[in-house]
């Protein structure tokens, strides 16, 4: 019988804006088990809406509790979850059940430096966007209601301890940042095991974005998460890719765009040629014909760029 635990936001559960190895435990779970995971906004105060209007009281304990312990990104951070059993080398296979809207709030911004155009949009600010949870929308400041779709923009494991405290605006070999939008409900997320535990941690809910992220910034929102995370010790994998009902998803990370698609490509003639049972050669033909290339995000450093692929041009004859 699986078995479901519960992280809660309060401060003692939430780290923010890195991943580091020695971030202590907030729970053990065995391999199968469920587990929610409750997720504040990615923002510091000047982000809150005028009067705190709608905030939550668990926002503002965390803000006021974790005052001048924020790491390089604004991403609190729930977790980490310990995972019994898992080694370095594992895989931990990570089912995204459930992302669920949790405020009536949410923003997103133009901020100095950042951002796909950062020396052409100066007018530096942050728009504040109604949620209405019970329709499954939300509504810009002029009018315009766009329905949500919901994912977290940072899933991952500890990073090796050799790397030390790294920041969590980046995306990386242990996940992160990764912002891929594709990964929402009913997906599975695949991600490499590099420390004891695999120490599993969530973030940066976002009620909707557009590949790209250009601006930098998504409907920035809080989010109740709910994941069952299993130990694949029949896996050997460098970096995550993930995969829903219907498509196998690459991803490649780096600072060169161009880089970043030959990572995803290069995952996916991989991914192609083990589930197809055809060579390399053909699977880089073939998804030449049926792979689609997608840019993730531009904006997060490590660029991000992810290739689909429909699991129905796998199958023989």
């Amino acid at each position: 019988m699986t078995v479901h635990h519960h992280v809660d936001w309060r401060p003692e559960h939430l780290f923010w804006g890195y991943f580091d190895a020695t971030t202590p435990p907030v729970i053990e779970i065995d391999s199968g088990d469920e587990v929610t995971l409750d997720c504040l906004t990615a923002c510091t105060t000047e982000d809150l809406p005028p009067g705190h209007a709608n905030v939550l009281p668990a926002h503002l304990a965390a803000l006021e509790a974790h005052a001048g312990r924020m790491g390089p990104g604004p991403h609190f951070m729930t977790g980490p979850v310990y995972v019994r059993g898992a080694r370095p080398g594992d895989v931990l296979q990570v089912d995204i059940l459930e992302a669920t809207p949790m405020q009536d709030w949410g923003f997103t911004a133009i901020l100095p430096l950042l951002g796909a155009l950062p020396d052409e949009f100066t007018n530096y600010q942050r728009m504040h966007i109604d949620i209405d949870r019970a329709a499954g929308t939300c509504t810009l400041p002029w009018g315009l209601t766009m329905p949500l779709d919901p994912f977290f923009g940072v899933m991952g494991v500890a990073p090796p301890r050799a790397w030390g405290r790294i920041g969590s605006p980046e995306p990386r070999a242990h996940g992160g940042n990764m912002d891929n939008k594709e990964l929402r409900p009913g997906t599975t997320l695949y991600l490499p095991v590099f420390e004891e535990g695999a120490l599993f941690s969530v973030g940066d809910g976002h009620g909707r974005q557009g590949d790209g992220e250009v601006c930098i910034a998504a409907v920035e929102t809080a989010l109740s998460g709910r994941f069952r995370l299993t130990l694949r010790k029949d896996m050997e994998i460098n970096g995550p890719f993930a995969e829903s009902a219907t498509h196998l998803i690459s991803m490649g990370f780096h600072a060169s765009l161009d880089d970043a698609m030959r990572r995803a490509v290069r995952q996916m003639i991989g991914l192609v040629s083990e589930r197809a049972g055809i060579t390399k050669d053909q699977a880089y033909m073939l998804l030449s014909l049926a792979g689609d290339l997608r840019i993730t995000q531009v904006v997060d450093g490590e660029k991000g760029v992810h290739m689909m692929m429909n699991k129905d041009w796998l199958m023989r004859g």
